[in-house]
Formats: structure tokens, C-alpha cells, sequence
């Protein structure tokens, strides 16, 4: 015991001699330790009181090892002197802070007494402040009305010595301006000179100076354009009477043709050279002295070096106003004087420039006429081609036509070559023949319209002289029955058969003047009656067939009506060949196609007819009623019965003048014909699918140097049919396959004629032409036999007569 006391106090010597900051804390916590059985059991400590209370009392642990081991009480007796130890240092802290408590009061009492005194410093700045603002108002205003008024005077100061600079320029130029007004030209060039050379450099850098500088090269292009005033009016002359002259030259013109016309039948007379030496020039005498007006203005621009000003000058309005003499009115396709006065003011332009070519030397060529000449025939063109698509009266085609080939015509005498308009003609012709099929369509609708569908009476040899004067019919068996007596056609054959040979002469109106040979004429005419009997007729009776109105009796006088305009077809043909002049033996490429036009109209009334038969019967049936319980028959026919079997006697009755077949076997004759007919539907039908699938692009730059994948499978597929044909008689095999190569040309045609068509690249007709040929290896490669010559490969000559082939 005695030896652990000093040990004892030793510890606690130890543990005096430690920071006072750190003991409470450290033997507190050693008092927890020790206190308790494990360390994790103090929740209320965390992890840093933990940590920091583990450091101190692993240094305690260090220093009391040796009291805790193996010493009875030990442990009592150091906690009470530690307890003692921690009190007294308790007591101490607790005295220091009493010892420092009053300071601290004293402190804040202080300050408290010194914030009201900060209060009031702070009231007194903010007045100070604005008392001195309010004195600084007036000195700031008077301060900055000096720096105004120094910045005024200096700026005063400033303009006045820019004004000296700038006053000798202005009256300088005012001077120049007083010039021009004065008309001292020469006078003004030295004063611009002056201006340019000594006083505008030394003010370049001012806007108005650059403004001048600009204005300068004006003023003296004015100067040259009033000496050139001359030469204006005469530009503003000939413009204003551009279109009197064209008028003029365009009659003259069409005077000497028809002179000429009857000239050149007694002597060979140069057309064109006899035509330029009278129409030649418009009034000489106006001409000659502005002319000589503007070459001695020219003279005397020359010595200035501004002849070539004049040249480019005078070749520069007449683009301009060749430009506006172009442009044709909005509404200039509406009316044929819209036509004639643009016409007249081209002529009149080109007759002007011809003119000044020959009186002139220089100011115009012969290169410049003829590039001036080209362009306005590639606007001409563009225009006529754009304009004619709008018209839909063949009338006013028609006089456009004439005004065109008149306007050919004055050129062609004054030596510019017009060989395009002509070709632009044959375009618009197509046009025509497509405005005369519609007006035609609706002048076949009307007369069907208007047709009561029976037989002409005639009561007299005067009325059937009429008739037959309208109508070639021919009936021996008819022409020994006595007056009054009927012809077996209805009203509508013979106007029908006018309206055609109509549409023939108003073709052959357009077809005039275009320099085309009697056979050219011919064919031309050809096809476009042939369109007209193949698409519109034939299409106008198909319309008429289906229309819900007609009856049988209509339905079997169309049959009679179609075959009476079948057999005259032969007379269109020969009345085409008389009013073309052409003889008899010449062969024809073209051939009227009228007979399959009627003979189809023909079977498709003959199918109405069957048709509305069995409606009719289906119609008597259905009255039909039957008591299936009666006990008895009434020992008569049954009423609906009976009226049907009357029906059917008077509907036979008026068969009997439908056209006779004097073959025994009518009824398999009708079968086989029926069958016949069917094939060449059915095969014009797998025709058209193929054509449906054709894809041209017609803006192409170049074909693919091939036909058509289409035509190819197309071709093919007839190879293959026409094989099939040969167990067929021949005739039906011939007949089959010259339609169904016509019905593809057609087709093709079509194409070419389509109006949503508006241009057709070279690539494109060197594609389309790759495709004919190929049609016309096919024809010649004779798939059915007993076709003699090219016969089949005249069914593609309309698609290689329209031009479009001939590439």
C-alpha cells in the first residue's frame, strides 16, 4: 500500500501536468470506460467523441498500467483522487468564468451605446450628402452648359473651314448645272474636268463629293445622249409604226402571191427576188431623211471616238424592242386580230431592219439580222405553240394558219428563212384535226339526238332525188316499187355521211398553202377522216348503243343505218381522191378505216339487242303466277305467256329488215363470227394492258439504245398467239393480226397525241423511234401467213408518217 500511494500521486501529478483543455473531457470519458463493461455500450458518445476520447485515455492507459495490475482498491482509490482532481479543476474553469463575466457585460453595454451614436453619424452624412448635392446642381449645370457651348464653337469652328473647302466645289457644280440647263455642253465637259482634276479630291471623303463623283459619268453620258436625239426619234418612230408597216407588207405580200401565183404560170419568174422589188420598202422619203440625219450625227461622233457608241447604242434598243415586239398579249389567242397584230409588228420590225441594212453602212449586218432573226423565230415559236394550245375553235385555228403562212410568206420575200414555221404548222394541224373531232363529236351527238330511228319516206321522185343526192344508196330491188315508198336508212345516215364529208373539206382548208404535194395532201386527209370514223363516230354510236332510251327498234335501225354507212365508205375514199386530184392507181399508205368501225358499232347494237330481248322476256316471267294447288288448268294459255309470244312476233317483225345472210348455217355462222370477235377483243384488251405498262420519259436526254421492255414482251406474247392461230382459217388469222397491229399503233399514236403531253425530248423520240422499228420487224417477219407485200407493215405507217420517227 505504501509503495502504490506515491504512485498514486505520481498519476495524478501526471495528469495535472496535461493541457487544462484536455482533462475534463479524457476523464470523463475515462470515467465511462471504467464505469462500464464493454466501450460499445456508451450510445450517447458518437464517432468522433469516441475517437478522440480512445486517444486520451490510450495515453491515461499508458501511465496507470502498473497501478491497475494486481493491486486490491487500487482502482477505488484512484477514481476518488481523480474525482477529486476533476473537481477542483471544475471549480477553477467555473472561477475564470466569473472572472471574465463582467468583462464581457461590460462589452455589450458599450456597444449598444455606441450603435445609437452610429445612428446618429449616419444621419448626419446622408444630410451632408444631399445638402451638398443640392449646392453642386447649379456649378454641374453651368459646368455642362460650357462644355456645350465649347463643343458649339469648336464645331462652328470646324464647318466653317470645311465650308471653304467645300463652297468651290458647289459653285462649281452649280455652274455645271447652270451649263447643262443652257445647253453649253462643251463648256460643262471643262467644268467637270476642273471638278474631277482639282476640287473633288480635296473633299472626297464627304458623302455629297461621292454622290457627285458618281452623278459626273451621267451627266456626261446625257451629254451624249442628246446629241444623239435624233437617232432616239427615229427609234421611237419606227416603233410607233411598226405595225402599220408589217399590215402593210404583210398585204402587199399576200397580193403578190396570188399575182405571182398566175405569173408564174405564163413565165418562171423568181418569186421571191419579183416580190422583194415590189414590196420592198416602206415609205422611202421618211426613211432617207432620218436616216441621213442620224449617219452625219454619227460623222460626227466619229471624230470623238463614240461611233461604236452609236452602232451598240442603236443595236441595243432594237433588242429591247424586239423584246416588247415579242411578248405577245395575255389574252392574244382569244381573238384572230390578237394573231394579226402581233404578226404585223414582227413584220414591221424585221422590214425596218432590212431597210436599214441596205440604206446604211455599218450600223447593222447581215450576221446581226440574221442572229436578231433567230431569236425572235425560237420566241415565235415558243409563243405560237403555247398560244394555239388554247384555242378551241377549228375557225379561229384555221385563220391562224393563214396568217401564219402569209406571215411566211413576207418574210421568206425579204430573204429570212422561214422553213420552221412551216414545221410548226404541221403541229398546229394536229391540233386542228383534234378541235374539228370535238366539234364534230358534238354535231354526231345532235344528229343522233334528233334521229327518230326509221326508214326515210319518200313520197315523189323529187323527194328520193334529195335524198340520193345527199346519200350514194343504191337499191335495184327498191327502185322498181312504186311512190310513195320507204328507204331502209334513217334521217341521220345521209346527214351523218354529209357531216363526214364536212369534216374532209375543213381539213382540207388547213392542209392548203403548206407547200405539200397532191399526195401528201392525200394521206394526210386520209387520216385525219380516219381519227374521225375510228374514234369520234365510233364513239358517238357506242355512247348511243349503251344509252339507256333506245329500244329494240332503234336498236336494229342502227344496225341497218351502221351498214348503209359501212358500204359508203368506198365513196369517201373515192371523193377524197377527187378533191386531191389524185389518180386512181396511186397507192395510199392510208386507208379508211370505216369498215371496222361500223362492223364493231354493228356487233355491239347486235349484243344490245340480245340483251335488251332477254330483259324484256325476263320481264314477261316475272308477271308469271302460277297456282300450283289448282285442281284444274283453265284450258288456256297463261295470260303473260301469251302477251309475250305477241311481243315477240312484232319485235321479229321489224328484224326482217335487218341485213340478210345467205349462208345455211346463220346460226353457227353468227357463233363463229361471235367467236371472232371475241378474239379480237380479247386480244386488243391484252394489247392495252401491255401499253399500260409503258413508262416513257419523255424528258430523257438519251434512249437506252433498245426497245422497250414492254414492246418486247408484247411482241412476244403475239409471236406466241399467232403460232396458236394457224389451225384457224386464214382469213380470221389475217383478219386478227392486221388488227391487232393496227390497234397498237393506234395505241402508240395515242401516246404522241395525248394532251397532258406538252414536249418531247430528242432522247425521248429516238427511244419511241427504236420501238416503231421494232413493230415494223415484227410486221415484216409475216407472223400469219398469206399477207402479200408489206400490207401488215402498212399498219405502222401513220406512226412513221407523223415526223416524230424520222429521227
Amino acid at each position: 500500500m505504501a509503495e502504490s500511494l506515491p504512485e498514486h500521486e505520481r498519476i495524478l501529478q501526471e495528469i495535472e501536468s496535461t493541457d487544462t483543455a484536455c482533462v475534463g473531457p479524457t476523464l470523463r470519458a475515462a470515467q465511462y470506460l471504467f464505469y462500464s463493461s464493454e466501450f460499445n455500450c456508451f450510445p450517447q458518445l458518437d464517432i468522433l467523441s469516441k475517437s478522440q476520447a480512445l486517444s486520451d485515455i490510450s495515453i491515461l492507459a499508458l501511465l496507470s498500467k502498473s497501478v491497475y495490475d494486481d493491486q486490491p482498491n487500487a482502482h477505488q482509490r484512484f477514481m476518488e483522487k481523480l474525482d477529486a482532481c476533476i473537481r477542483n479543476h471544475d471549480r477553477e474553469i467555473e472561477k475564470m468564468c466569473n472572472f471574465h463575466h463582467q468583462g464581457f457585460v461590460d462589452a455589450i453595454t458599450e456597444l449598444l451605446k455606441v450603435r445609437a451614436d452610429a445612428e446618429k453619424l449616419k444621419v448626419q452624412v446622408t444630410d451632408t450628402n444631399r445638402r451638398l448635392q443640392d449646392a453642386g446642381k447649379e456649378v454641374i449645370a453651368q459646368t455642362e452648359e460650357i462644355i456645350r457651348c465649347r463643343i458649339q464653337q469648336r464645331n462652328i469652328t470646324t464647318v466653317v473651314e470645311k465650308l471653304q473647302l467645300c463652297l468651290p466645289v458647289l459653285e462649281m457644280y452649280s455652274k455645271l448645272k447652270e451649263q447643262m440647263k443652257v445647253k453649253r455642253y462643251y463648256s460643262a465637259l471643262k467644268t467637270m474636268e476642273q471638278l474631277e482634276n482639282m476640287y473633288l479630291p480635296r473633299v472626297s471623303q464627304y458623302r455629297f463629293c461621292q454622290i457627285m463623283i458618281e452623278n459626273l459619268p451621267k451627266l456626261r453620258e446625257e451629254i451624249k445622249e442628246i446629241s444623239m436625239s435624233d437617232l432616239k426619234d427615229f427609234l421611237e418612230s419606227i416603233r410607233k409604226h411598226s405595225d402599220k408597216i408589217g399590215e402593210t407588207a404583210m398585204k402587199q405580200a399576200q397580193q403578190q402571191k396570188t399575182f405571182n401565183t398566175a405569173l408564174q404560170k405564163q413565165n418562171n419568174v423568181n418569186y421571191g427576188r419579183n416580190m422583194y422589188a415590189i414590196n420592198g420598202r416602206v415609205p422611202e422619203p421618211k426613211y432617207e431623211i432620218t436616216s441621213k440625219r442620224t449617219l452625219e450625227e454619227e460623222d460626227e461622233h466619229e471624230e470623238e471616238g463614240d461611233g461604236e457608241t452609236f452602232e451598240n447604242y442603236y443595236r441595243k434598243q432594237r433588242r429591247k424592242q424586239a423584246r416588247l415586239v415579242l411578248q405577245p398579249q395575255s389574252s392574244m389567242h382569244e381573238t384572230v386580230e390578237g394573231y394579226r397584230r402581233y404578226f404585223s409588228q414582227i413584220v414591221g420590225f424585221f422590214v425596218v431592219e432590212d431597210h436599214i441594212l441596205h440604206v446604211t453602212q455599218g450600223l447593222v449586218t447581215r450576221a446581226y439580222t440574221d442572229e436578231l432573226w433567230n431569236m425572235a423565230l425560237s420566241k415565235i415559236i415558243a409563243v405560237l405553240r403555247t398560244h394555239s394550245s388554247y384555242c378551241t375553235d377549228p375557225d379561229l385555228v384555221l385563220e391562224l394558219k393563214n396568217l401564219i403562212v402569209v406571215f411566211a410568206d413576207t418574210l421568206q420575200g425579204y430573204g429570212f428563212p422561214v422553213n420552221r414555221l412551216f414545221d410548226l404548222l404541221f403541229e398546229i394541224r394536229d391540233q386542228y384535226n383534234e378541235t374539228l373531232l370535238k366539234k364534230w363529236a358534238g354535231l354526231f351527238r345532235d344528229i343522233f339526238e334528233a334521229d327518230n330511228y326509221s326508214p326515210i319516206p319518200v313520197a315523189n321522185e323529187e323527194e328520193y332525188k334529195i335524198v340520193i343526192s345527199k346519200f350514194p344508196f343504191q337499191d335495184p330491188e327498191l327502185d322498181k316499187q312504186s311512190f310513195p315508198k320507204k328507204l331502209p336508212m334513217s334521217q341521220s345516215v345521209p346527214q351523218i355521211y354529209i357531216q363526214v364529208k364536212e369534216f374532209i373539206y375543213a381539213s382540207l382548208k388547213f392542209s392548203e398553202s403548206l407547200h405539200r404535194s397532191s399526195t401528201e395532201i392525200d394521206d394526210m386527209l386520209r387520216k385525219s377522216t380516219n381519227l374521225l370514223l375510228t374514234r369520234t363516230l365510233s364513239s358517238c354510236l357506242q355512247n348511243l348503243i349503251k344509252k339507256p332510251h333506245i329500244g329494240l327498234t332503234e336498236l336494229v335501225q342502227i344496225i341497218i343505218n351502221t351498214t348503209h354507212l359501212e358500204q359508203a365508205c368506198k365513196y369517201l375514199e373515192d371523193f377524197i381522191t377527187n378533191i386531191t386530184n389524185i389518180s386512181q392507181e396511186t397507192v395510199h399508205t392510208a386507208r379508211l378505216y370505216g369498215l371496222s368501225t361500223f362492223k364493231d358499232a354493228r356487233h355491239a347494237a347486235e349484243g344490245e339487242i340480245y340483251t335488251k330481248l332477254n330483259q324484256k322476256i325476263d320481264e314477261f316471267i316475272q308477271l308469271a303466277d302460277y297456282d300450283w294447288t289448282m285442281s284444274e288448268s283453265a284450258g288456256r294459255a297463261s295470260g303473260y305467256l301469251m302477251d309475250l309470244i305477241n311481243f315477240l312476233r312484232s319485235t321479229f317483225q321489224v328484224f326482217t329488215h335487218l341485213p340478210n345472210n345467205n349462208n345455211d348455217h346463220a346460226a353457227m355462222s353468227d357463233a363463229r363470227h361471235a367467236a371472232e370477235g371475241e378474239i379480237y377483243t380479247k386480244l386488243n384488251q391484252k394489247i392495252d394492258e401491255f401499253i399500260q405498262l409503258a413508262d416513257y420519259d419523255w424528258t430523257m436526254s438519251e434512249s437506252a439504245g433498245r426497245a422497250s421492255g414492254y414492246l418486247m414482251d408484247l411482241i412476244n406474247f403475239l409471236r406466241s398467239t399467232f403460232q396458236v392461230f394457224t389451225h384457224l382459217p386464214g382469213k380470221v388469222a389475217q383478219t386478227a393480226c392486221m388488227s391487232a397491229c393496227q390497234h397498237l399503233s393506234t395505241s402508240l399514236m395515242q401516246m404522241l397525241l395525248d394532251s397532258e403531253l406538252k414536249q418531247i425530248s430528242m432522247g425521248a423520240v429516238q427511244q419511241f423511234n427504236l420501238d416503231v422499228i421494232q413493230c415494223e420487224l415484227f410486221a415484216s417477219s409475216e407472223p400469219v401467213p398469206g399477207f402479200h407485200g408489206d400490207t401488215l407493215q402498212l399498219a405502222f405507217i401513220d406512226l412513221r408518217q407523223t415526223g416524230v420517227t424520222e429521227v
